[in-house]
C-alpha cells in the first residue's frame, strides 16, 4: 500500500459536514436520513455544504430507503439528481443499483456513471447485499464507478476484513475498495493491516448514534480517526 490513506465520513447536516472537516476527514458523503442507510439530500442541503465546506463533497444518489431495485420513475429520479449534484458543484456521487436477482445492474449503472461524468461514481453497500461478491466487483468495475463502498458482506468493515483484503487483491488497481461499517478511531489499525485498504468510510454511529446534535463530540471522534489515518500514512510511506 502506497501514499497517504484518505477518511470519508458520512453527514446528514451541514454542522456535521464542518464538525468532520474540522476534525480532519479528507472527504464526506452526504445524505439525508442516515438511520435507513442515507438517501438523497435536497437541494438546500447541498447549496448550504458547497457554500461552506472546503473539503470534498460526494452526494448520494438513492431515491428512497429499502432495496435497490429502482422503477423508471425512480432512475429518472437518479438522473436529476446527479444532475443537481453537478450543479451545486459536488465532487462525486454515491450510488447503487441491483437486479431483481440480486446482482448489479451493470447496464444501468454504466448509464448513470456515465452521465455523471466528470464525477466519479462510488458503489455503495448495494454492494454487499449481491449473491457473489467476487462477480459483483467485476460487474461494478464494467460499469465505470471508480469505487466500491464495502463491508465486504459483513454486518461491519471489522468482521468482514478477511474478504475485504480478498477484494482488494482481486481489484488491483482497476477500481478503490472502500472498507466502511463500524470503521471507528479503536478498530481502524487493524481493519488497514488486514486489508492494505488506502481509503475508509466511517459515519461514526458506533459511537455517536445517528441524529445525535453534539457536534463537539462528532468533531472529536473524526479528529481521533484523522490522527490514526495520518500514523497509517506515514507507516506505509516509510515501507514504500
Amino acid at each position: 500500500m502506497n501514499g497517504k490513506c484518505l477518511l470519508e465520513i458520512s453527514v446528514e447536516t451541514l454542522e456535521a459536514a464542518l464538525a468532520a472537516e474540522r476534525g480532519g476527514a479528507d472527504r464526506v458523503e452526504l445524505c439525508s436520513d442516515l438511520s435507513v442507510g442515507g438517501v438523497t439530500p435536497g437541494a438546500a442541503l447541498l447549496r448550504a455544504v458547497r457554500a461552506q465546506v472546503r473539503i470534498p463533497v460526494f452526494v448520494m444518489i438513492r431515491p428512497r430507503a429499502g432495496d435497490f431495485v429502482y422503477s423508471g420513475i425512480e432512475f429518472s429520479e437518479m438522473r436529476r439528481s446527479i444532475a443537481d449534484a453537478k450543479e451545486f458543484g459536488m465532487d462525486g456521487v454515491v450510488l447503487g443499483v441491483l437486479t431483481k436477482n440480486h446482482r448489479v445492474d451493470v447496464e444501468r449503472t454504466r448509464e448513470l456513471a456515465e452521465f455523471a461524468k466528470p464525477l466519479p461514481v462510488t458503489y455503495h453497500r448495494a454492494f454487499d447485499e449481491t449473491a457473489d461478491l467476487r462477480r459483483a466487483l467485476e460487474d461494478v468495475i464494467q460499469s465505470g464507478a471508480k469505487r466500491i463502498l464495502t463491508s465486504g458482506g459483513a454486518k461491519n468493515a471489522p468482521e468482514g476484513a478477511g474478504v475485504l483484503a480478498e477484494l482488494i487483491a482481486a481489484a488491483r488497481e482497476r477500481i478503490v475498495i472502500v472498507p466502511g461499517a463500524g470503521v471507528n478511531a479503536a478498530n481502524i489499525g487493524q481493519v488497514a493491516q488486514r486489508t492494505k485498504a488506502r481509503e475508509f468510510h466511517s459515519g461514526l454511529s458506533s459511537v455517536l448514534p445517528y441524529g445525535s446534535n453534539d457536534y463537539r463530540k462528532f468533531e472529536d471522534e473524526v479528529r481521533k480517526l484523522a490522527k490514526q489515518i495520518a500514523r497509517l500514512s506515514g507507516t506505509q510511506t516509510t515501507r514504500s
